[in-house]
């Protein structure tokens, strides 16, 4: 097989991370592009920008290019790699000047983190679809390493987020259906679960089995908490803007889980060393 049917045949839909970050996305783009701003807290742009509104829709434009460009199999490589560079935007000239400013305030570190779960899952999707031409060319940002690293910050981006859920128990709390009980436990429970995650995949504890739980967590959310929400106040800007954010932080997170599928469901950071050790001294024994 040549380079190029391997670079079209890389080019594809990698699973359902790749779905809903592309969904999520291009939901954010159509948002802009009629409301002429840009994703309230997620996209913190100062009222004082020039051009302000203009800016809105091209950035509604490229979410919405980027987002349809990732499901289709030409395109999707390119795609996944020009929508990290502008989510990098957001988490290095958005969010953290804001959190730098406010270290206290964890209001503005849960932005940097979800900025940064957008970022590490999109730069995860372009390692992924990057054909053996790409990956020869640039190593550093499409080969293993590249999303480990991506990975290392997922696991940092979850420990604000899971902070968040004690800080505001009480908002996140409040966003939970009335038919599920215990909302104050709930809250805890699930800031828990991010916290765990989070040490999980940055100390190599059950990597993906964490991830994937995590995935699974945050695609419930979409389903069990943002739809429904979005759906009882259909002309709330700020419901649909929390229904798109999440499905693409799902598809970020079902990314990360996705450049794991080499790694056993049990596997720890102390045991994949151990095996290399035993392959690489079999040999010199025999």
């Amino acid at each position: 097989m040549n380079l190029e049917s391997q670079e079209s045949k890389s080019m594809r839909v990698t699973g359902v991370g790749h779905l809903l970050f592309a969904l999520g996305l291009a939901g954010l783009g159509v948002l802009s592009l009629f409301s002429g701003d840009f994703p309230y807290s997620w996209e913190p742009v100062p009222l004082w920008v020039p051009g302000r509104e203009l800016l809105a829709h091209l950035s509604g434009i490229l979410l919405l290019a980027g987002g349809v460009g990732l499901l289709i199999k030409r395109t999707a490589g390119l795609a996944a790699a020009i929508l990290a560079v502008y989510l990098l935007g957001w988490v290095l000239v958005l969010q953290a000047p804001l959190a730098a400013h406010a270290p206290g305030d964890v209001g503005a570190w849960l932005g940097l983190a979800e900025s940064t779960f957008l970022f590490s899952g999109g730069w995860i999707l372009s390692a992924l679809l990057a054909g053996p031409r790409t990956r020869a060319r640039v190593p550093l940002l499409t080969g293993e390493g590249a999303m480990r690293f991506a990975r290392v910050l997922f696991g940092l981006a979850c420990l604000p987020l899971g902070l968040s859920h004690f800080v505001y128990s009480s908002v996140t709390a409040g966003m939970i259906p009335a038919w599920i009980p215990a909302h104050l436990g709930f809250a805890y429970f699930t800031g828990a679960c991010h916290f765990a995650t989070g040490l999980c995949v940055l100390f190599g504890v059950f990597p993906r089995l964490a991830a994937t739980l995590e995935a699974v967590m945050i695609s419930l959310f979409v389903l069990l908490l943002h739809i429904p929400a979005a759906t009882a106040a259909p002309a709330s800007r700020m419901m649909w803007t929390m229904v798109f954010v999440a499905t693409a932080l799902a598809g970020a997170v079902w990314a990360n889980a996705a450049s794991l599928k080499n790694t056993a469901w049990s596997s720890t950071f102390w045991s994949s060393q151990t095996a290399k050790l035993r392959v690489v001294r079999r040999p010199q024994e025999m």
